[in-house]
């Protein structure tokens, strides 16, 4: 990957199957098939926001490996893969069942041996890092295999010492680890982050804190040195510590389509504005209009443009004639 890069993230992708909605996974006989991962969601949400975004990771060489490069391309991300082979590791899946209550939506993985989980550190180029702004992957990675952990860590120490900005979103994911492996590994990881992305539950409940968002945000940039602590507060919005300023913003409202990705969409949005030298306040703005488009569309992906976000921020709504 040649010239020089906005955003760089590193993380699994796989493929997501989902029965039309109102089916079951034991009785449907159509599956729609998408890419979705949380680093990759965010660099295509950033990509369709005009940001010159890549991806990292590893994929076997493979039918659906290559279906995941081909997706994250045709919304302008570059790659840059490290190709395993597919007799001996394989791209993980996830079942997605949409059901509306009290049923409720229900996950399945299926990602044993995929093969981001033998990644290592010399199988992905860090000479990325010499041309780029900024650095971002999550707590999902780490969380897959030791090898996913290591090379997680490596690849922010060299984004660090390229001087690389670099922002963590905890993404914890109870299906993984528990709290107690979380924590230590997340703590681990502190040190080589910037800007961290929390849910207000999860640092209560993940990384043991106690009170309402802005005092956990003080408490995290006090303790590890971030300089940004973004902390997510669900339907109440987000607030945003910076340099001892806290910035706060509300949700926009929005008609749900699909929620999964919306996460994903907020960072997108908000590293995005940063990104085109926004202060912390557009940022966040920013990110929390893409996160409310993002629920309107289907899939993991938003798959939004630059005008549509203005216009959310913007207040205006209605039909496009």
């Amino acid at each position: 990957m040649g010239g020089v890069t906005d955003l760089v993230t590193f993380g699994e992708t796989m493929l997501r199957l989902s029965p039309p909605r109102g089916e079951r996974l034991e009785t449907t006989r159509d599956l729609d098939v998408q890419a979705g991962g949380a680093e990759s969601n965010v660099a295509v949400g950033a990509a369709r926001l005009g940001v010159d975004a890549a991806w990292l990771s590893k994929l076997p060489d493979s039918p659906l490996g290559r279906r995941v490069v081909g997706e994250l391309r045709s919304h302008g991300v570059r790659t840059g893969v490290s190709w395993a082979d597919p007799e001996t590791t394989r791209l993980g899946t996830y079942y997605l069942e949409h059901g509306g209550d009290p049923r409720g939506t229900n996950v399945i993985y299926d990602r044993a041996n995929a093969a981001i989980t033998t990644v290592t550190p010399e199988e992905l180029s860090t000479s990325v890092f010499e041309s780029a702004g900024r650095f971002h992957t999550t707590g999902i990675t780490p969380a897959l295999s030791e090898s996913a952990a290591e090379t997680t860590a490596a690849l922010l120490r060299a984004a660090g010492e390229a001087g690389v900005t670099r922002s963590f979103d905890l993404n914890y994911r109870s299906k993984l680890w528990t709290p107690e492996a979380a924590r230590a590994a997340y703590e681990g990881l502190f040190p080589e982050i910037d800007t961290l992305f929390v849910p207000r539950r999860d640092a209560i409940e993940v990384l043991d804190r106690e009170g309402d968002a802005v005092e956990i945000a003080h408490g995290l940039a006090s303790e590890f040195g971030f300089t940004s602590v973004v902390v997510t507060r669900g339907t109440e919005g987000a607030i945003a510590l910076r340099e001892g300023s806290v910035h706060e913003q509300g949700v926009f409202e929005a008609e749900t389509c699909d929620a999964i990705g919306t996460g994903d969409a907020f960072v997108a949005g908000y590293l995005a504005k940063r990104i085109a030298g926004g202060g912390v306040g557009d940022a966040l703005e920013w990110a929390a209009a893409t996160a409310a488009l993002k629920r309107t569309v289907d899939g993991d992906l938003a798959v939004v443009t630059p005008e549509e976000v203005e216009a959310v921020v913007d207040g205006g709504a209605g039909i496009d004639r």
